[in-house]
């Protein structure tokens, strides 16, 4: 009996260490890569949540603010601000205890959600960028039209059910990815439906957006290089202003979600194990990162935002300087926008 025992005892070890074994294969990171990975996601979910928070405060405080483009950058900090709740605490935890605490029902709300919520972001900055384009070069003198705004913001998030839904019914299908710390779309499977919705996602989620803010962008650029032409000393700075913001908002675009596609690009049409889970988690890393970036770009670049940013935390006294009547909450849309049209193109 005692030997039987014994036995059990040293094929249950044996199971143990192999299954520990098999999970650090899978996961392929140490204990010290998990606490580098939740250090990482710690920051992204600090800063990215206190920035987005900040924006949704300047947004109730300053009446000014309300206007149909800048319901758009309202959206992406919205959508922003979910991932960081939704999606980043929990990655986070996760990566502290170097495994998925989620289960399996918690993987597929995870994955969803994220996608959802990345997705809406996405569609929210391309429509932004045609947005801006509209706004100062076609029709600089056409009044607020917040139905069209409303229609743009309802559309970001439809078109990103359609495309999140899917996996959840039967295309394709979320599960743990990288590390085995977050989830996401079940990129390695060879399945003929997960690679037909990995080929449609990569191409109507990630590369049309960034063909349509690469255009637009290019062509404000152009215009408001043509205004500098004319006018050589008024135009230069806000040329160079337009100039720093586009250039800025296209690379971190770039950089957040890129990579992040071209290694699920790999993960779907390269031989098995070609990604590797530390190749994996960094872009993962760098598009959550944007949850970060989006607000500083989008908001402390925009000369309406900042000004009011400074209000708010009384960097600037709310009555000092001429330029100060842009974000007093008694101040009107009509009457910003007749100012802008008197700056236009350059007042961002």
């Amino acid at each position: 009996m005692s030997r039987m025992s014994n036995n059990l005892t040293t094929n249950l070890s044996l199971e143990a260490l192999l299954s520990a074994s098999e999970d650090k294969q899978r996961n392929g990171l140490s204990r010290t890569g998990h606490t580098i990975v939740a250090v990482f996601l710690g920051i992204i979910l600090i800063f990215g949540s206190i920035s987005n928070f900040i924006v949704l405060v300047l947004f109730c405080k300053f009446k000014v603010l309300r206007n149909p483009v800048n319901m758009l950058l309202l959206n992406i900090s919205i959508s922003d601000m979910l991932v960081c709740l939704s999606g980043t605490t929990l990655s986070f935890a996760s990566s502290i205890q170097g495994r998925w605490i989620g289960g399996k029902h918690g993987c597929r709300w995870y994955g969803f959600a994220n996608s959802c919520f990345g997705i809406v972001s996405l569609i929210s900055l391309a429509i932004l960028s045609y947005e801006r384009y509209r706004t100062l070069t076609l029709c600089p003198g056409q009044g607020a039209d917040y139905q069209k705004a409303l229609l743009a913001v309802a559309g970001s998030w439809l078109y990103s059910l359609v495309w999140t839904v899917p996996p959840l019914i039967g295309w394709s299908s979320y599960g743990t990815e990288g590390a085995g710390t977050s989830c996401s779309v079940h990129w390695t499977s060879k399945s003929v439906e997960s690679v037909s919705y990995i080929m449609c996602l990569f191409i109507f989620c990630l590369v049309i957006p960034i063909l349509v803010m690469v255009y637009f962008y290019g062509r404000l650029l152009y215009a408001v290089k043509q205004v500098g032409k004319i006018r050589k000393t008024a135009a230069r700075k806000r040329e160079y202003h337009v100039l720093f913001m586009v250039v800025t908002a296209v690379i971190c675009y770039l950089i957040c979600w890129v990579p992040y596609g071209m290694i699920a690009l790999l993960a779907t049409f390269g031989p098995p194990g070609v990604v590797s889970p530390v190749a994996n988690v960094v872009p993962s890393i760098l598009a959550k990162s944007s949850t970060v970036c989006n607000p500083i770009i989008y908001v402390l670049m925009n000369k309406q935002f900042y000004k009011c940013f400074l209000i708010l935390f009384h960097c600037q006294p709310a009555q000092s300087g001429p330029d100060v009547s842009l974000c007093p909450s008694n101040v009107t849309v009509i009457q910003l926008g007749q100012r802008k049209n008197k700056d236009a193109p350059g007042s961002i």
